[in-house]
């Protein structure tokens, strides 16, 4: 799991999402070890994480250029993946101009865990990442403008980088001013998962 970071105002919206995927192989008890350690900060480099990889004998595999964030006919769609036990779980972030919804796709299930029309931010990450990203917030959201929007979801990505190895330095940030209904690209995705099951 990574950062994905939304804003939606009455304007636009204005997602990022960095490019990193890591996947580890080996003894569970040992990946449990290294997913800990990597998503509570104590891993803050690429270096850092494939050392502590090998000492726990886990076979880690990183890659920066998984892309999270698309923009789907004027919608803004992000997602974060989850995978264990043979499972993955995504959770899915669409924005438009005031409007955001987020689901968790999971097989065939897909669930709807939140919905809203409001000028606000939206995040998806572990834990510390999401930390990393409200403190961004409180910081740097002044006067509430599109512009400032940018800035805080800029400097989150970066210090998100910079304090975890779970988030690529690189990450793309899109923007939109539709405020189309989210309602179909919700519909389309819930089909699609009921299909492929």
């Amino acid at each position: 799991m990574s950062l994905v970071i939304a804003y939606t105002g009455s304007n636009g919206a204005i997602m990022a999402g960095d490019l990193r995927e890591i996947r580890m192989g080996g003894d569970d008890e040992a990946i449990d070890t290294l997913e800990k350690e990597l998503y509570s900060g104590n891993i803050r480099d690429g270096g850092q994480l494939r050392c502590r990889a090998k000492e726990l004998g886990v076979v880690i595999l990183i890659r920066d250029d998984k892309e999270k964030v698309r923009d789907r006919g004027g919608i803004l769609i992000g997602e974060v993946t989850e995978s264990g036990s043979g499972i993955q779980r995504v959770r899915r972030l669409y924005a438009s101009a005031g409007h955001y919804a987020v689901a968790d796709i999971e097989g065939s299930r897909f669930v709807m865990r939140g919905r809203g029309d409001t000028s606000t931010f939206v995040i998806l990450g572990n834990e510390l990442t999401r930390q990393i990203a409200h403190s961004a917030i409180q910081r740097y959201w002044k006067k509430g403008t599109p512009e400032d929007a940018v800035t805080v979801i800029v400097m989150a990505m970066n210090e998100a980088a910079a304090r975890t190895a779970s988030v690529s330095k690189r990450y793309i940030l899109l923007q939109t001013i539709n405020s189309a209904s989210l309602d179909a690209a919700l519909e389309e995705d819930q089909r699609l998962c009921t299909e492929e099951a």
